[in-house]
């Protein structure tokens, strides 16, 4: 059985490079991005993390001409900014960098989208910062869809946001602290907004089954986006490495993760890995998977299945796809 494709929203690198890497050439950003679309993903959004003024400045005018040229229109649909409107705090940060990470601000975010050359799509900003709502209504009026996370919001900063224009939260039950509030915490308050869909790192290391089945489950088919959150490190053999200035491990398993805290350090999955992941979950039945990976991705960034390049439709891996028919089937 085969999908029209896959769409990757969050894609921070592939193969060695990082697309928030200060030596980002025209020709490496283009070596990764023709390699991940050989990986299984129709299109992708290529995403940079909060970054300093000068990555900024280098890395963006890059990825919009090599988005922007006859090979890759169509196919890499444009930029992700994860940031760097987020939260400061520990735990919800992630692992960006609290020096680059600004209150929002929308002569800076226009700044931004300027030299890109129009190429941002989506752009994470967290829900209870000051001037959030602000910064979501002008990039929604801009064409540009925004998405909620890395951040220590509740129900009605959630809510204010969708009320905005919000309409995703990025990778829904990571980018939080370790320990949270029972009850008052930003996972289930994005859960409790029927506006907001939920972006999800399928891979098999972020989210464990159960809390899946939960976040499908509330959500609906309609509001659940497969995301594989890919870094530099998708591609590699397993081994020791630097990421984003920190020692990182890659193990057998794909898991990265930095050794000091144990904590995940992005994905080394490609999309295609995310959905046979899910698949073999057994929780959604085929015509579910299509749309998580291919029709919610496109319909959050406006794009329609029509304005994409002629890609090869996608084949699920033979094993991960009898598993998965196996199950369904008792």
């Amino acid at each position: 059985m085969k999908v029209p494709g896959l769409i990757d929203l969050q894609v921070n690198g592939y193969k060695g490079v990082d697309f928030s890497g200060d030596d980002l050439t025209e020709n490496t950003f283009a070596a990764a991005c023709r390699e991940m679309l050989k990986s299984g993903a129709t299109g992708f959004l290529a995403t940079m993390i909060t970054s300093s003024d000068a990555t900024y400045a280098h890395n963006l005018p890059i990825m919009a001409k090599v988005i922007n040229s006859n090979e890759f229109r169509g196919r890499v649909l444009g930029i992700h900014l994860e940031g760097p409107f987020i939260s400061p705090v520990e735990g919800a940060r992630g692992a960006h960098n609290p020096a680059w990470i600004r209150p929002p601000d929308i002569r800076y975010f226009k700044k931004l989208v300027d030299l890109a050359e129009g190429a941002v799509k989506l752009v994470t900003i967290a829900a209870e910062l000051d001037g959030a709502a602000e910064l979501a209504a002008f990039a929604t009026e801009n064409g540009i869809a925004v998405s909620l996370g890395h951040q220590a919001a509740t129900v009605c900063d959630l809510q204010r946001l969708a009320d905005a224009g919000a309409r995703a939260l990025t990778h829904l039950g990571n980018g939080v602290p370790l320990v949270l509030p029972r009850h008052d915490n930003p996972i289930f308050a994005g859960l409790a907004v029927d506006e907001l869909a939920a972006m999800m790192i399928t891979d098999g290391q972020h989210l464990p089954p159960a809390v899946l089945k939960t976040f499908i489950r509330t959500k609906g088919i309609e509001k659940c986006i497969v995301t594989s959150d890919a870094t530099a490190l998708s591609g590699m053999p397993p081994g020791e490495y630097q990421n984003l200035g920190n020692k990182v491990i890659l193990d057998k398993t794909g898991r990265i993760y930095n050794p000091k805290t144990g904590f995940l350090v992005g994905s080394s999955a490609t999309m295609l890995d995310c959905m046979n992941h899910l698949a073999s979950l057994n929780l959604v039945d085929f015509d579910a998977l299509v749309s998580m990976g291919f029709h919610n991705p496109l319909k959050l960034i406006g794009i329609q299945p029509s304005q994409l390049a002629a890609g090869p439709q996608v084949q699920f891996d033979e094993e991960q796809l009898r598993l998965y028919m196996s199950e369904s089937a008792q």
